[in-house]
């Protein structure tokens, strides 16, 4: 397991330093409506934030988390995401990753080792573009969830993510309009919309470690 664990970080940290599948990764959980809908936020004039995905081993596995968000923060809410938020002044979207993920879950950020990041991602509705940065911790960190933020904590292990059946998709009504939605189908939580598109370039990255 530990010599597994060693491969896949350095493996990881590797990949991570050549091109990225970016859209490529993205577009396989692309949500299609059948109306066009229209946002004045343009990636250009874009808010920068930063989550955190933090790869840990935990029951002989690796793993990470996921967050469900309460019904009192102000985007997505009730929605399952990846701990992280909106970079504040004077800070580096890492420095926003590791500090929004000790807010929000209570992971030390000296524990926490930055392998690299992934593609940014544009969200138009909320006008936000996320980058997401990968990071390992040798053992499963002590948490504590931020109440006011985060309702619930999942941890997850890759191999569900690399399972290609659980990528489902169905139709649902999203503000008022149809539209076919893919998402995750883990066991503890679904998960679609910006955070299975990051989760989809992590597991296209993890596959081509070769690690499993």
């Amino acid at each position: 397991m530990k010599s597994r664990i060693s491969k896949l970080s350095q493996g990881i940290k590797e990949r991570l330093l050549n091109p990225l599948p970016g859209i490529k990764a993205h577009q396989l959980t692309r949500v299609i409506s059948n109306n066009d809908l229209t946002f004045s936020n343009t990636a250009e004039n874009a808010i920068p934030a930063a989550v955190l995905i933090l790869l840990f081993p935990f029951e002989k596995e690796i793993q990470f988390f996921l967050t469900q968000r309460t019904e009192s923060v102000e985007h997505h809410k009730g929605q399952i995401s990846l701990p992280g938020g909106m970079r504040e002044a004077n800070e580096s979207l890492k420095e926003t990753a590791l500090r929004e993920t000790e807010e929000e879950i209570g992971v030390d950020r000296n524990n926490v080792k930055l392998l690299g990041s992934l593609t940014p991602f544009f969200v138009p509705v909320t006008g936000y573009i996320i980058h997401p940065y990968i990071g390992w911790s040798e053992k499963k960190p002590l948490t504590k969830i931020h109440s006011g933020e985060v309702d619930k904590l999942f941890s997850i292990p890759i191999s569900e993510l690399l399972d290609d059946r659980i990528l489902v998709t169905e139709e649902w009504k999203i503000r008022g309009y149809d539209a076919s939605v893919p998402y995750y189908n883990f066991d503890l939580c679904k998960v679609w919309g910006a955070t299975a598109a990051i989760l989809s370039e992590l597991k296209w990255i993890l596959k081509d470690v070769k690690v499993f």
